[in-house]
């Protein structure tokens, strides 16, 4: 397969912040933050495949600020690593004051993808290249994060034996 630069895959998507999607404490659910991340991750990583994909994993989500009613929020997403089948996706969200144009990055984020057949069964995936400096820092740790999420998964999968039956 050929290899695609990491820009292929980019995706984003700005989206207006209404009361309905807010907290008793006026500022955007988490739940509805990861939503809008994991759609756009997805669509980065199907871009890139150019298969249907389902998600492997999301790595930590930190809240760094929080998104208020009248506020944007713009996620870009772009695969930064593959495997044989699966491919990381890096996700950074920005809140923007659409009054006084002030933005903040609210929340980074990585997700796992893996491309599947009609079947459901995993497909391989095109390699990824870097072309900027960032992109190459995030390409030369994919390996590393790679890692802490097959570690993460067995320790998960080790908690689901445990207290999974009573």
């Amino acid at each position: 397969m050929k290899a695609k630069a990491c820009s292929e895959s980019k995706a984003v998507k700005t989206t207006l912040i209404f009361p309905p999607d807010t907290n008793n404490h006026g500022t955007l659910f988490g739940g509805k933050l990861l939503a809008h991340i994991d759609d756009v991750a997805s669509i980065a990583a199907i871009k890139h495949a150019r298969q249907p994909v389902v998600t492997a994993s999301t790595d930590s989500v930190d809240f760094l600020s929080p998104v208020t009613v009248g506020q944007t929020i713009n996620i870009e997403a772009f695969v930064t690593w593959t495997h044989r089948t699966s491919m990381e996706v890096f996700v950074r969200v920005v809140t923007e004051n659409l009054l006084t144009g002030e933005e903040k990055v609210c929340n980074t984020a990585f997700l796992t993808f893996v491309s599947i057949d009609e079947s459901g069964r995993p497909v391989p995936v095109p390699p990824v290249y870097p072309e900027t400096e960032h992109e190459k820092r995030l390409h030369e740790s994919g390996p590393k994060r790679a890692q802490q999420r097959k570690e993460r998964r067995q320790r998960s999968k080790e908690f689901a034996e445990e207290f999974g039956m009573e």
